[in-house]
């Protein structure tokens, strides 16, 4: 998947299907989409409201959402959702927590 095609294709679908979107919209999206996976998670954990296999789903269905909801508060904001997590990751992934517990930021030398 390329994220700059699919950044471009949910901020077409989003213009067509709400046309008085605003950026707090998305971050209220992608809170409830956090609070579905967290849902889904705790009732795999207590075994109880359906199968393991259901709430996997539920919860892979609320990672994607969340993803979706991210990438339209981008559009909304003007940002480049593909160049945000990269520059995310290459922060993230130096940091060394068991070498650092403190910082996480083991030096070069």
């Amino acid at each position: 998947m390329n994220l700059q095609v699919a950044q471009a294709e949910q901020d077409a679908w989003s213009k067509r299907n709400f046309d008085n979107r605003k950026p707090y919209m998305a971050i209220l999206g992608a809170t409830e989409e956090i609070g579905e996976l967290a849902h889904a998670f705790l009732k795999m954990e207590q075994g109880i409201r359906g199968k393991r296999e259901d709430h996997e789903a539920g919860m892979k269905d609320a990672v994607g959402d969340c993803v979706i909801f991210l990438m339209d508060l981008c559009n909304q904001m003007g940002w480049n959702f593909e160049e945000i997590v990269d520059t995310t990751w290459n922060q993230v992934k130096q940091r060394d927590w068991k070498k650092n517990s403190h910082e996480g930021i083991v030096s070069s030398s």
